[in-house]
């Protein structure tokens, strides 16, 4: 594929029955979608047309348990897979603190920090105790 078919592809507009077939999913399904404000679309004379980004902002990924394991050993900048442990330091451990927690929580609500980086291009990953933030969590807390 060449620069300009990529570019053209990117700008190509969508009709209804293409973005359906796109998602992988039925005509009615869209248009519940696009009532209920899920779907972005764009009215051009008569016609209901989409982008591929306003497609694509529809998916939504839930990530495994095991894939998060494993990209924990992958350099997420160059996909190295060798990253050297450590931790950020300034006048102590790095830490974390969600802005939402339970109202009572026994425990520091403080979640400590761990980094990786990666020795073959510099990128620093930083990861959290997840165990601890999901005892802070309110029920059905989202991240925002």
């Amino acid at each position: 594929m060449t620069v300009d078919e990529a570019i053209s592809e990117e700008k190509r507009w969508y009709t209804v029955r293409e973005a359906a077939e796109y998602l992988d999913v039925s005509e009615p399904t869209l248009f519940r979608w696009m009532k209920a404000g899920t779907l972005s679309f764009h009215k051009v004379g008569g016609s209901t047309r989409f982008t591929r980004q306003g497609l694509d902002a529809v998916v939504e990924k839930t990530t495994g348990e095991r894939e998060a394991q494993a990209a924990l050993g992958r350099c997420a900048s160059c996909g190295n897979n060798e990253m050297v442990e450590g931790r950020l330091q300034g006048t102590g451990k790095l830490y974390f603190k969600p802005t939402k927690t339970k109202f009572w929580v026994l425990a520091e609500s403080l979640v400590e920090m761990q980094a990786r980086v990666c020795p073959a291009c510099g990128h620093v990953q930083m990861h959290a105790d997840t165990e601890k933030l999901g005892r802070l969590r309110p029920k059905g807390g989202k991240t925002s």
